[in-house]
């Protein structure tokens, strides 16, 4: 029996259509106040819109040891997706509660029950940024930086929580994805440029990150919780991107122009510090904060050789995932 955390977000609606490929009845734990439209829009956009019935929705929380106890009751294998992004300094206090107390909780239960094996969903975020320019693997050590984000750090901590349950003896299998691309709700998280990018983006930055394609790591997380790999932590790849062309690429399947109007890191310090006193006076989410100002100055280069060696796994392309995504926001979006 398998249990998934955090099935109604972009990377846990992707692994469920895939679970249900091939299994019948699986388990996914949720919220009392979690909202499956999305998740049922996903599972009708890629033709397995039967399969949404094999799903047995449990309410639980990971911040509560207790309903992850009772939810964890005859399973034998656990993905464990739920974590909340955010770059937002309102939400370190809740972002540490779900990412590393919720992924410590789960280890616990997860030890408790005896639970065959794991498949921890832990972020690129939290390995080692390396050097400028430096091509990072799963080997590059984590530093201790201002440049860190504070979602980076509670991603770290998580981590650090399952490898102290491999210690004590738990079967788990860590994945690294980078910044992912796919259908879902394109207000949340790295699906939000999508909507940016639809309504028109003139600016673009300097720096560059990897993405790859929320199928991609599905796939990934099942062949891994399949093989004997075990205690082992893997990036999960697709391309190394420069925003500007990650930008031009959306924009081209939206029949906007492409961003022409580069920002200079000062100006980003300028513009994130003009926000978080605008959104002071008016309550709203800031659009542009210090991180993500930080980050997008940024080039960070990851590799996938480890993953792509250990599975012969070959990546669907960014231009692809993108025409995918976009595609979907087409038809589900009012555009």
């Amino acid at each position: 029996m398998i249990l998934v955390t955090g099935g109604s977000g972009l990377l846990g609606a992707h692994l469920l259509v895939k679970l249900s490929e091939h299994e019948s009845e699986i388990f996914a734990l949720k919220t009392k106040h979690t909202n499956l439209v999305s998740v049922k829009k996903i599972f009708k956009w890629y033709n397995k819109e039967a399969n949404f019935t094999k799903i047995k929705w449990i309410e639980g929380d990971v911040t509560d040891i207790f309903s992850l106890l009772d939810a964890l009751n005859n399973i034998e294998y656990v993905y464990h997706c739920a974590a909340l992004v955010s770059f937002n300094p309102r939400d370190r206090k809740m972002m540490k509660k779900i990412n590393s107390e919720g992924t410590a909780n789960l280890v616990n239960a997860c030890l408790e029950k005896n639970i065959k094996k794991l498949c921890y969903v832990s972020s690129t975020a939290a390995i080692g940024r390396g050097s400028h320019q430096e091509l990072i693997t799963e080997d590059t050590p984590w530093k201790i930086s201002k440049q860190n984000s504070y979602y980076s750090i509670t991603k770290y901590n998580a981590e650090r929580e399952v490898w102290r349950g491999i210690e004590e003896g738990l079967n788990a299998v860590i994945i690294n994805p980078c910044v992912i691309i796919g259908p879902g709700n394109w207000n949340k998280s790295s699906n939000a440029m999508f909507k940016t990018a639809y309504k028109g983006m003139p600016f673009y930055t300097e720096g560059s990150n990897a993405f790859v394609d929320a199928r991609d790591v599905a796939n990934i997380m099942v062949a891994l919780m399949n093989s004997n790999i075990s205690s082992e932590r893997f990036l999960a790849v697709s391309e190394n991107v420069k925003f500007k062309d990650l930008f031009s690429l959306i924009a081209q399947e939206y029949g906007n122009k492409p961003p022409y109007i580069k920002v200079k890191s000062w100006l980003s310090n300028i513009a994130w510090r003009v926000e978080k006193l605008k959104c002071l006076f008016t309550g709203k989410e800031p659009r542009i904060t210090r991180e993500t100002a930080l980050a997008a100055s940024r080039n960070y280069n990851y590799s996938n050789k480890k993953i792509t060696e250990a599975l012969g796994y070959q990546f669907i392309s960014v231009k692809e995932a993108i025409k995918n995504a976009c595609d979907y926001y087409k038809n589900n979006e009012s555009l």
